[in-house]
């Protein structure tokens, strides 16, 4: 069976130039407040560089800007909290599977931890059961972990319900972690926002969602129903591209947008979307960029799909 983490590190390389990784890096980096670090090596100096951390003589020196690169001297442990329900065996906003595009992000953030050293396990699961893969490090962990959530998420699955998840992680684990979700455009209910709040108290947070496909189909595109896979509710064709129909589900799904977006905002976690694997790499890096400067406005993203969960 082909490696999922081959398949993941291919996308990072044919998606993004050295510099970028090196950038990516070192967003990742500074994620853990107060991680004991080490001196390790000099290397040129790009853009988004601490300028603290040019080693100016070796600069005058060598004729342009070198920066320390630091190491963690301890590990730090990472969670992937992956939604595994039936709503992530969806079409995504690209037209791929959300399951796919959670895939794809969870090896994206598992291969930095591993390149930093770090730890990383994994909780994933639905509205009925989780399942725990305690950390552990190395290549071969990292692709257990993906071929977990890869067989996990099934359309004949229970629904999706990431309060379960959050309230086990409350319950059952314990020391400060780096907790990074992976989940659909769900609106957070009083309960799961009870539960992000105390999650955040507690560790560090970071948030990827993975967009939804629009269930009101755009004119022209394919002639077939559209179906919520969450509840089961099917728009028929016929409706779904009436122009007042559209209109109604754009100003909807408009609202129920920034309503989440305040959620976000108002517990202080850093969220940011993907539309599709195209795009994760640059999700992930804006996601780190934003925990790290606090800052909690999201990428714009842009429209397109048909089946949603």
């Amino acid at each position: 069976m082909p490696s999922l983490l081959r398949r993941v590190k291919s996308k990072m390389f044919i998606f993004a130039h050295r510099r970028t990784l090196t950038l990516l890096d070192g967003e990742y980096g500074s994620v853990f407040k107060g991680r004991s670090l080490d001196f390790d090596e000099l290397r040129a100096y790009v853009p988004g560089d601490e300028v603290r951390d040019i080693d100016w003589k070796a600069t005058a020196r060598h004729g342009s800007p070198l920066v320390k690169r630091y190491v963690a001297v301890r590990r730090h442990t990472v969670l992937l909290l992956v939604d595994t329900g039936r709503n992530m065996a969806a079409q995504a906003l690209s037209g791929e599977s959300k399951k796919d595009i959670a895939v794809h992000a969870a090896g994206v953030l598992g291969y930095l931890a591993s390149r930093h050293g770090d730890d990383v396990g994994l909780l994933h699961g639905n509205a009925e059961a989780s399942k725990y893969v305690p950390p552990r490090s190395g290549e071969e962990h990292l692709e257990r972990l993906l071929r977990e959530v890869d067989a996990s998420a099934a359309l004949d699955g229970p629904a999706s319900g990431i309060a379960e998840q959050l309230d086990y992680v409350l319950r059952y684990l314990k020391g400060r972690l780096l907790i990074v979700a992976v989940a659909d455009e769900f609106l957070p209910d009083a309960r799961t926002e009870s539960l992000m709040r105390r999650l955040r108290a507690r560790h560090e947070v970071l948030w990827l969602t993975v967009r939804d496909a629009e269930l009101a189909a755009e004119p022209g595109s394919r002639l077939q129903d559209s179906i919520d896979v969450g509840t089961g509710q099917t728009i028929p064709m016929p409706l779904a591209v009436d122009a007042k129909v559209r209109a109604a589900y754009a100003a909807a799904m408009l609202e129920r947008g920034q309503l989440r977006r305040n959620v976000f905002h108002r517990l202080g976690i850093a969220e940011e979307h993907a539309t599709g694997s195209a795009d994760v790499l640059t999700a992930v890096f804006a996601l780190l960029e934003k925990h790290r400067s606090g800052s909690f406005t999201s990428r714009s993203s842009s429209k397109g799909g048909t089946r949603a969960g």
